[in-house]
């Protein structure tokens, strides 16, 4: 598919290399969602791989030999030597492994200048492999307009998921999904550490590195004020009774597909009632989300459902300025000061999922069966804002799901995990032992 979308020309998909943390560690590898996409390879000991889809429709991934004990990379390369990373398969390994032809990573010059010369186009996707872009950039005589769109063709493949990638999805929500209920046991642990946010991320990572790869991205951990802050991801602060926590949080499974789910839950088991009027605003508005989730929908229409709530239980409580519908101009928009980010958003190997897609296929698109987004509106109440009410301020409330499109509406891949407030006390309780 993606060879007929781009046809004479030589698609060059990087896996990417590691990136430096500190001196000389690197962060932990992943590799790009394109190369994984195409060539289900996920292992962290394959840095550095490329495959190429040749224009005379062969294809090759070319990746480092294995280097034996007689070679001085097994003892002294602290990158690649398997004494230092363990051990790496041969090239006839992965041959039989993908399916693909292999080749020496050291050959992929002469193979894209070989392309180049029978007059050929060479282009490779934007941003995976800096290293690999410039030795393209040197091949071909310089950078290529095509790159982008082969950037936008590898995310736009991704858009509708097969029966095997909706297997994965769900096999990451379960995942989330336990990850939650370990996280709502260790509450009481939180409560009574300073730094309660960490014991509930800690909680959550554990989790995650145990059942699947890692997080899918770095969890959101914040309890009280912090709620109100979107990506609060420095989870410090305390955990304390009465107060709120937003969890956003997703298992990456082995497979390197992710979940991305939230919930906002009562520290002690039971929400205020102004915390109660604010979450029930938030369901309120994702059910109406989930209502025209369907195909045949525009996905920008997700969104919009979930404003037009919103915005109406905003001036019911007398927030904003205007009447509703005049909040919801495009050139209003007043009620977006409390709800600043999108509803909904594609989900898959990424977290945000095909984001270099065209905007015609993607906000602009049409909702079709097999497609698996997020669900998430939400209201911030910052701690210091004074257009609204002392009793508000500092609540932060997201609830995000995770949503497969059928032929003829939505399932909630995280149904299992309590949105209705009576039910998220229900099952804090149970899991507390209250």
């Amino acid at each position: 598919r993606l060879a007929q979308r781009l046809p004479g020309r030589t698609l060059v998909v990087p896996a990417g290399s590691p990136t430096v943390r500190s001196n000389d560690t690197d962060h932990r590898f992943r590799p790009h969602a394109a190369f994984v996409h195409l060539t289900g390879l996920t292992d962290e000991q394959e840095p550095g791989a490329v495959l190429v889809l040749h224009a005379d429709g062969g294809a090759a991934l070319h990746l480092r030999p294995l280097a034996g004990r007689d070679t001085p990379e097994f003892f002294s390369d602290a990158a690649t030597g398997e004494f230092w990373v363990g051990p790496r398969p041969t090239l006839a390994d992965m041959a039989t492994l993908t399916g693909l032809g292999t080749a020496d990573l050291a050959d992929l010059r002469d193979a894209l200048a070989k392309d180049v010369a029978d007059g050929g186009q060479v282009l490779v996707v934007p941003g995976a492999d800096a290293a690999v872009q410039a030795l393209v950039d040197e091949v071909r005589g310089g950078p290529a307009d095509g790159d982008a769109t082969l950037g936008e063709a590898v995310s736009e493949l991704r858009l509708v998921k097969d029966a095997y990638e909706i297997d994965q999805m769900r096999t990451a929500v379960a995942a989330t999904i336990e990850g939650f209920e370990q996280v709502v046991r260790a509450l009481p642990r939180a409560v009574a550490h300073e730094r309660g946010e960490r014991v509930v991320e800690g909680t959550f990572l554990g989790h995650a590195r145990t059942v699947g790869n890692y997080v899918g991205y770095e969890t959101i951990a914040a309890s009280g004020p912090h709620a109100t802050t979107l990506h609060w991801t420095d989870d410090d602060g305390p955990v304390r009774p009465g107060d709120l926590l937003l969890l956003d949080a997703g298992v990456e499974a082995r497979s390197l597909y992710t979940a991305d789910v939230t919930r906002t839950l009562p520290v002690n088991g039971r929400y205020s009632p102004v915390q109660r009027k604010v979450y029930q605003a938030v369901l309120d508005a994702a059910d109406a989300a989930f209502a025209v989730a369907r195909p045949g929908t525009r996905f920008r229409e997700v969104h919009g459902a979930a404003m037009q709530v919103l915005a109406a239980r905003l001036a019911e409580w007398g927030l904003l300025p205007v009447p509703a519908e005049v909040a919801l101009d495009p050139d209003q928009q007043q009620h977006r000061r409390w709800m600043v980010h999108g509803t909904s958003h594609h989900l898959g190997i990424d977290v945000h999922d095909c984001a270099q897609a065209r905007r015609e296929m993607y906000l602009d698109g049409i909702i079709e069966p097999g497609m698996v987004f997020t669900i998430e509106p939400g209201l911030y109440f910052q701690p210091d804002d004074l257009l609204v009410p002392a009793e508000y301020r500092g609540i932060g409330v997201r609830i995000e799901d995770d949503v497969l499109v059928t032929a003829d509406g939505c399932e909630n891949l995280s149904a299992a995990l309590p949105r209705d407030p009576d039910a998220v006390e229900a099952w804090m309780a149970g899991l507390l032992g209250a």
